[in-house]
């Protein structure tokens, strides 16, 4: 006999939701517009015109892909790699970028809800692996707070992002202000950090994820981190620094609450945000690249089946049997 029993919808649809997370972008994409100038914009347009192209081009190949065109994924994909290249990279790059996210980051997989990787961080990676000349120019923000505001000639005064700087230096004239209101060297999504904090406040506000993963990623990286600057100053960004330099706000509030690369329980997005930080950590401390958002969100959602398997709640009434228990 089957029961069937009254379902009560919310209204939230993906379509929804995605609308929500572009819209809390849009201010720090608003701002690095200020920034950067017209080569901004176009690398953005580039992105989500190359990965909403993508998007239907697959969708064509593949009927039974998940998603649909106009969900909004594909453009949150866009602009979230969008936001972690420099802001005057080569149309190209980011095009190309963008065909890699939605194609090989998540189509492949079989569209929306089936991908493992972050489709964005991985595309980033990618270039950064394939390009890393093209993927380290950085170029000196407009002077905006004092009514000085982008022109053509920026373009060739390039130079090193703050952890860049420290990374290769060792020494850091840090100005919390600077970092706070984008005047720094960096990606779009690295200049704009308060603009990203508010954002991500008013998504979790907006209930569209929980305070679990972001948090943690913030206290796996920081903690280590203050504890390493306290013993050797010399050794380690400040940490006020390691908060609003390089992708960490993006990836606590952006990335790492992807649902689909995520854990799904509470207390496994509490380990995946943890591992996530102390990894950011670990690549921005001890590797080769000044900044390791990207990598470390990478082998976090490696690791995501395995937290799911441990920490998956279990049924209201569940009652394990003897031979479960033995």
């Amino acid at each position: 006999m089957m029961l069937s029993a009254p379902h009560a919808h919310e209204g939230v649809t993906i379509r929804h939701v995605m609308f929500k997370v572009n819209l809390a972008l849009l201010p720090a994409i608003l701002l690095a517009m200020l920034q950067f100038g017209m080569p901004a914009v176009f690398l953005l347009l580039t992105c989500v015109l190359t990965a909403v192209c993508c998007e239907v081009i697959s969708l064509k190949l593949n009927p039974h892909g998940n998603g649909e065109a106009n969900d909004g994924a594909a453009i949150l994909t866009a602009l979230l790699l969008a936001m972690s290249l420099p802001p005057h990279a080569p149309l190209w790059l980011g095009a190309l970028g963008s065909m890699i996210a939605v194609v090989f980051g998540k189509q492949i997989y079989g569209g929306l809800g089936q991908n493992l990787f972050n489709p964005a961080m991985l595309a980033r990676v990618v270039l950064l692996i394939a390009f890393p000349v093209e993927m380290t120019r950085w170029v000196m923000p407009s002077d905006f707070m004092n009514g000085h505001f982008y022109i053509q000639e920026i373009d060739g005064a390039t130079g090193a992002t703050t952890l860049g700087y420290f990374k290769e230096s060792h020494h850091l004239a840090f100005d919390w202000m600077h970092h706070a209101f984008g005047l720094i060297r960096g990606s779009m999504g690295e200049t704009s950090a308060l603009l990203l904090a508010l954002g991500g406040l008013w998504l979790w506000q907006q209930k569209v994820f929980t305070w679990h993963a972001p948090l943690m990623t913030l206290l796996g990286c920081l903690i280590p981190g203050t504890l390493h600057w306290w013993l050797s100053p010399t050794g380690i960004t400040p940490p006020l620094a390691q908060l609003t330099s390089g992708g960490l706000l993006l990836g606590a509030f952006f990335i790492v609450t992807d649902p689909v690369t995520s854990p799904t329980s509470n207390l496994g997005k509490v380990i995946f945000g943890l591992l996530t930080g102390f990894l950011i950590y670990i690549i921005r401390t001890f590797g080769n690249f000044p900044e390791g958002v990207a990598f470390a969100v990478l082998l976090a959602n490696t690791a995501t089946p395995l937290i799911d398997n441990y920490t998956r709640p279990k049924a209201y009434g569940y009652q394990p049997t003897k031979e479960a228990q033995s």
